[in-house]
């Protein structure tokens, strides 16, 4: 074999160093490429995983981490990567060629698997031709230097819910567990509705990606836990990821003041990058975002269908959904929490 051919191999745990050091040298990568992700996704949510690269001249030019999601209420998916807001191929720059065949090599499994559907979950479009769900987009937004800089960055009236969580005498702090987060957080997702994650999920994102996985957790006066969200820290970047908060947050600003704080700690930690993370458009989500100053960024998740002909809607948006949501929220909160992963795990 010449030595500049390039071949797609599969991850095994002695490459795993080599695939996390292509990860964060490469700038289409993310946090979610890392390898860490496919102990997660099958020790957690039992789902299969193919995590491919392709290799030319003993050096890695290219990841795609794949996962089979396979339910009879949402569906049979090949995705790049459930659980993770973003996903597809990274490359490097002069790795055409590996893209083309890491595509090649996505599409033949999805065949044999026998999925509805293939998807990659890019921040960039790839395929202009390729179906797209529309609904998702992303918030980022440079981090100043001075942490009064970006203070003043917020728009007026949301900085006044800052300086309002200021003046109630909330303070932030970091949790080395995951408890005071998961107690807020899934409080707050069964007044939405939806059913929670489970706890070991959070407690294993702490365990596999340690310092870069921080929980912070929002409290008033007395002690009295308000807020707490979970983020990670990826080059220079910080993404809050999953959130929680308890129903007295809002009157106090605990929402606010967590993600000035977030914001305020990045800035003394040399970050550069606030990713807000994936909203739907015209949630209330959505619109907490644009009132700080982010402005939304299309996401482009990317589809190949073979058995169903439009994009799967599996997300709370859908209608046909509104009865099991409703149902949801009047469940006991320790019935949801042991219901909860059973269901989830297939939506990813």
């Amino acid at each position: 074999m010449d030595r500049l051919t390039t071949v797609i191999k599969t991850l095994s745990r002695p490459d795993a160093p080599r695939w996390d050091a292509f990860v964060h040298a490469c700038p289409q990568a993310t946090f979610f490429h890392l390898s860490a992700w496919q102990d997660i996704v099958e020790r957690i949510f039992r789902h299969r995983t193919w995590f491919l690269y392709a290799e030319r001249a003993g050096a890695i030019v290219a990841v795609l981490p794949l996962a089979e999601v396979k339910s009879r209420l949402f569906g049979h998916a090949l995705t790049s990567l459930p659980f993770c807001v973003y996903g597809g191929i990274a490359a490097a720059d002069d790795a055409g060629d590996a893209v083309a065949l890491l595509e090649a090599e996505a599409d033949a499994l999805a065949r044999r698997l026998g999925v509805q559907h293939l998807e990659f979950r890019n921040l960039e479009a790839r395929h202009e031709d390729w179906p797209r769900q529309t609904l998702y987009v992303t918030f980022r937004k440079p981090i100043l230097p001075e942490i009064e800089d970006n203070m003043l960055a917020i728009p007026r009236k949301q900085r006044a819910m800052v300086r309002k969580g200021i003046k109630n005498g909330l303070v932030s702090e970091i949790d080395a567990g995951v408890d005071r987060f998961f107690a807020l957080y899934a409080d707050n997702v069964l007044r939405h509705g939806t059913p929670a994650l489970p706890r070991r999920f959070f407690q294993s994102l702490k365990d596999s990606f340690g310092e870069a996985c921080e929980v912070m957790t929002v409290c008033d006066p007395g002690g009295r836990p308000l807020s707490s969200v979970l983020s990670f820290y990826f080059r220079d970047e910080i993404l809050p990821y999953y959130a929680g908060d308890d129903v007295a947050a809002r009157d106090l600003a605990a929402n606010d003041f967590k993600y000035w704080e977030l914001m305020r700690r990045a800035c003394e930690r040399g970050c550069k990058v606030f990713d807000y993370g994936r909203s739907k458009v015209g949630t209330g989500p959505y619109s907490f975002k644009k009132n700080w100053g982010f402005e939304p960024q299309p996401l482009s998740y990317e589809y190949r269908l073979y058995k169903r002909d439009s994009v799967p809607q599996n997300n709370p948006m859908n209608p046909k959904y509104r009865a099991f949501i409703a149902l949801w929220r009047r469940l006991p909160i320790g019935l949801a929490n042991a219901l909860g992963p059973h269901i989830v795990r297939n939506l990813g």
